[in-house]
């Protein structure tokens, strides 16, 4: 008889050497090309959320004036980060229970039909909606790309497979700018208005990343004894919508108000439920409370949570001070943050390689929260006539210190927990970044636009007691006064009627006179020091609180292979 020829694995399926006994967890060993077929599954998934960023962020401004809504542009963000941020601990968790493939497909389905939804609304309250939808898809493609990257590749070999990632990070940033721009720029295309195109060319996108994944993302789960913690996910949700709604409307609320003070309590309330939940289902828990009592695990997270803070807070703000203050198109704004990126790559690389061949990692948590606190404070000195080459400096210095950070307290985090743990932690890391994000961009957004307007008031005033600035030189000037598109200002000044003066619609800016757009622009520039001022004295934090991080040996297993022994 003869012996049958075994079959030919498929791509990401583990095989062994039937001729030789192999170690403990060799067996879920995989090869080379094995990985890099799996990972080019976790690309597509991960262009989708990357992509995303670079075009939302530079187009906003574009998608809120024709909305009318500049100065509530602040929902749009925090409704997607609210609900990706509390969907992200619920697919690490039901991830390390029932595996990664399913949830992470369901992610990519629920992120496309989300996009389609945002590419069709019609007010700034709609599109919030939708991005709240988007955003229950976007909680996990970064969370279990990275979960399952720690699943096949072990921490000191990670930095090996590192630069496919750093490769769809620094595309996106190329192509996010251009293309947004492009869209944002374009009045209509295929008769669709051609912001709403930012949103829907993740259609065509994520149907390629669906058939990849479902093609090539096959590795192993054994399935264990659980409970589904939902009251856990209910609390998170109790505790974390009124905080955030608080820090997006307390400004017109008034921080002391009924509303504010109701939510401050219905978020405590949650809290605690919270933590009663987690404490009563042990360790089939979204976030396992005993996680906590490892200090790597609980010093990490809460340096993910004031990160988060600084760098959306200053992703958010940093467009808006190039379109708006130095008055780029979406286009340039987003080439103009490519500094920002190149920093973050070379950090990234540079931080991964010296950690694969030494196995010491804690020197770029210290040394990335100097360089990104720096950046931050030098966000605050920028001014209107601030050459542009040197905000480029800034962003350059601020995405190294964001690149020696965000892969290194991933990578701490995952190390520091058991194997079956791998899920919970890498969402941890996530959802700790993307909680402070959203805080950061509410509070941040919230300072700006509830400053600026008393700014610009003030900046207007002084330009007109001045009579020899240019300012009242141009009101003197019938053809200014008698033009349009000055009379925002023009009425402002001589008939003290701000009805006009909406920063809802901030298009009105480049209408302007130069010399009377001069003090509106001081006025922003004014409020954007004070975001970029709040965002360094928290980054400061991150600096202070990084010298306690501990500093473990790097696991030499993949947590397939580290079960797998285990087992």
């Amino acid at each position: 008889m003869s012996t049958p020829t075994p079959p030919e694995p498929e791509p990401g399926q583990m095989t062994a050497d039937p001729g030789t006994t192999p170690e403990p967890g060799a067996a879920t060993a995989l090869t080379h090309r094995q990985i890099v077929v799996i990972i080019s599954g976790l690309m597509m998934g991960m262009l989708l959320a990357a992509l995303d960023l670079t075009i939302v962020s530079t187009s906003i401004r574009t998608i809120s004036d024709d909305l009318d809504g500049l100065s509530i542009q602040a929902w749009v963000t925090t409704a997607y980060l609210i609900t990706s941020t509390i969907s992200t601990p619920l697919y690490g968790k039901l991830s390390d229970l029932y595996g990664r493939r399913p949830f992470f497909l369901t992610a990519i389905s629920l992120f496309v039909v989300g996009s389609a939804m945002c590419g069709f609304a019609q007010d700034m309250y709609q599109l919030a909606a939708f991005r709240a939808f988007q955003g229950l898809g976007a909680g996990g493609l970064f969370s279990l790309a990275l979960a399952i990257v720690g699943d096949i590749v072990s921490p000191r070999e990670r930095a090996r497979y590192q630069g496919y990632f750093l490769a769809v990070f620094g595309s996106s940033s190329v192509l996010g700018p251009l293309v947004g721009g492009f869209f944002a720029g374009a009045d209509t295309i295929l008769w669709v208005s051609g912001w709403r195109w930012v949103f829907l060319i993740n259609v065509p996108i994520g149907i390629v990343a669906l058939t990849v994944v479902a093609r090539v993302l096959h590795i192993p789960h054994t399935r264990r004894e659980h409970r589904i913690d939902l009251a856990g996910a209910l609390a998170l949700a109790v505790m974390l919508v009124p905080l955030l709604m608080v820090a997006e409307q307390g400004r017109e609320w008034g921080w002391g108000s009924g509303g504010s003070i109701a939510c401050y309590v219905i978020g405590v309330v949650g809290f605690l439920a919270f933590v009663t939940a987690e404490r009563r289902i042990g360790d089939d828990a979204l976030l396992p409370l005993r996680l906590f009592g490892n200090r790597t695990f609980s010093i990490g997270s809460t340096l993910n949570l004031i990160i988060g803070m600084g760098m959306f807070g200053g992703l958010a703000a940093l467009p808006l001070y190039l379109q708006i203050v130095k008055e780029h198109s979406p286009t340039e704004s987003g080439l103009l943050m490519l500094p920002l990126t190149a920093g973050m790559m070379t950090g990234s690389i540079v931080s991964g390689q010296f950690i694969s061949k030494t196995g010491r990692y804690k020197v770029f948590p210290i040394a990335g929260s100097v360089l990104f606190t720096l950046g931050m404070f030098l966000y605050a000195t920028m001014k209107v006539d601030t050459p542009i080459v040197v905000v480029g400096c800034f962003a350059l210095i601020f995405g190294l210190g964001l690149g020696f950070n965000m892969q290194t307290l991933v990578l701490a985090m995952q190390n520091s927990v058991p194997p079956r743990d791998m899920g919970v932690a890498t969402s941890s890391a996530t959802f700790f970044r993307q909680m402070g994000g959203t805080l950061g961009t509410a509070v941040f957004l919230s300072v700006l636009f509830g400053s600026v307007a008393g700014n610009i008031s003030d900046r207007i005033g002084e330009a007109a007691a001045d009579p020899g600035s240019a300012f009242s030189q141009a009101l003197k000037n019938p053809s200014v006064t008698s033009d349009p598109a000055n009379a925002p200002i023009v009425n402002l000044v001589t008939k003290h009627d701000a009805g006009g003066l909406s920063i809802d619609d901030s298009s009105f800016i480049t209408q302007l006179d130069p010399a009377l757009a001069r003090p509106v622009l001081e006025g922003f520039a004014d409020s954007m020091h004070l975001v970029f001022l709040i965002g360094a004295s928290v980054l400061v934090l991150a600096f202070l609180l990084s010298w306690f991080l501990p500093e473990e040996k790097l696991r030499t297993q993949s947590g397939l292979q580290a079960r797998a022994a285990a087992e």
